[in-house]
């Protein structure tokens, strides 16, 4: 995914077998034995995640589902980008991670097009390597919005970008310097809604709290910020809509190997799949950055057993 705050080390689930860091193989390095469960039965399927505490959330929440159905599982420690831990899916010493779809469909496929949610879908499956499959996708997006203060949305009766474009001439929008430039970022607002901002306002590091002080300070009237940032509904934002799909949807979705994808399996993974939302991981990502900031396993856990899935 785009760059976003990292430092969560994935914890331990209690009777998941946790690799090593300090000895044996790499996660990324190939274990001769391809991918875990189908033709390998009794070998564990290994886990692995991006290394930003939400993948790791949903990482754990993949492991524990799987456990709670007598699946043998063994949880890797988060590697840094999808650039590090693809190969590691596609040489099978990683069986499953959680993907999003619009950017797996772009590292896949750099001149995919698609943007809406069930075309994204289809052509991620398409673009599947051989002896990789995609799951069902979840309802839950991790994707840029443009997102605006309770009060001047109020103020302007704004719910979807279409409502901001006959204001952008008046607006200031903060963002990171990158969004400046991106294809659909500032040009394309600009080239589907016919959104002209007075001003652009770079804010570094993306998102946290220099774009929601820039916000809230009334330094900008709109900013892009992810739309499972949990400062989001702690400071009363409203992040837009967006009808015509400037940004393209990327839906949580189970990247997995098809040897480790039996029946059994895609059962289960499909039906944690069916109880994400995007609400779902705000309130989650909310627990993770909360003052007590409890670990991956615990909020996963409980959620698991709120869903009736432990």
């Amino acid at each position: 995914m785009k760059n976003r705050i990292a430092g969560l080390a994935a914890a331990a689930v209690a009777g998941l077998v946790l690799s090593a860091c300090g000895g044996g193989s790499s996660p990324l390095a190939p274990s001769g034995g391809g991918g875990g469960g189908g033709d390998n039965a009794g070998a564990p399927i290994r886990i692995g995640s991006a290394n930003f505490p939400e993948n790791v959330l949903l990482a754990q929440i993949y492991a524990q589902a799987l456990q709670a159905k007598g699946i043998a599982v063994e949880v890797l420690p988060p590697i840094e980008s999808r650039e590090a831990y693809f190969p590691g899916v596609r040489d099978g010493s990683i069986d499953l991670v959680p993907e999003y779809t619009g950017v797996l469909l772009q590292y896949l496929e750099p001149n995919a097009t698609q943007t809406a949610p069930d075309e994204v879908y289809a052509a991620l499956q398409q673009a599947m390597p051989e002896g990789l499959t995609v799951l069902d996708r979840s309802e839950a997006e991790n994707k840029d919005a443009v997102v605006v203060t309770q009060a001047f949305a109020q103020q302007n009766n704004l719910k979807t970008i279409a409502d901001l474009a006959p204001l952008c001439p008046q607006v200031a929008f903060g963002g990171p310097p990158e969004f400046e430039q991106r294809p659909d970022g500032i040009p394309g607002l600009k080239e589907t809604y016919n959104c002209t901002f007075r001003e652009y306002v770079s804010l570094s590091p993306p998102g946290g709290p220099t774009t929601v002080a820039a916000l809230s300070n009334g330094d900008v009237q709109a900013a892009d910020l992810f739309t499972t940032d949990p400062s989001i509904e702690a400071n009363g934002f409203v992040a837009l809509e967006d009808p015509k799909n400037n940004f393209a949807a990327q839906n949580v979705v189970p990247l997995i190997s098809t040897k480790a994808a039996t029946d059994q399996v895609r059962q289960v993974l499909n039906g944690v799949s069916a109880k994400l939302t995007t609400q779902v991981l705000l309130d989650l990502n909310a627990e993770l950055g909360s003052a007590d900031r409890p670990n991956p396993d615990v909020v996963a856990k409980e959620w698991l057993q709120t869903q009736g899935l432990l």
